[in-house]
């Protein structure tokens, strides 16, 4: 009767695990893609902050014209 709860544990413990492995196999892979982990709660205003973040990164490794 002590080994009933084992019943229950073992597919659950199998079931979490196989979703760890889920999500780390996208975190890795985008990580990969992309260069960089994802940023999440990505709104609008993260995505024209980024963007200007790679305008001014652009003109400042610019060569200057002096």
């Amino acid at each position: 009767m002590a080994w009933i709860w084992l019943e229950a544990a073992l597919p659950l413990g199998i079931i979490a695990g196989m979703l760890c492995v889920m999500g780390n196999a996208q975190y890795y892979i985008h990580k990969a893609y992309h260069g960089r982990p994802k940023h999440i709660g990505n709104d609008m205003w993260d995505v024209a902050m980024e963007r200007r973040d790679k305008q001014l990164m652009e003109k400042l490794s610019a060569p200057s014209s002096n």
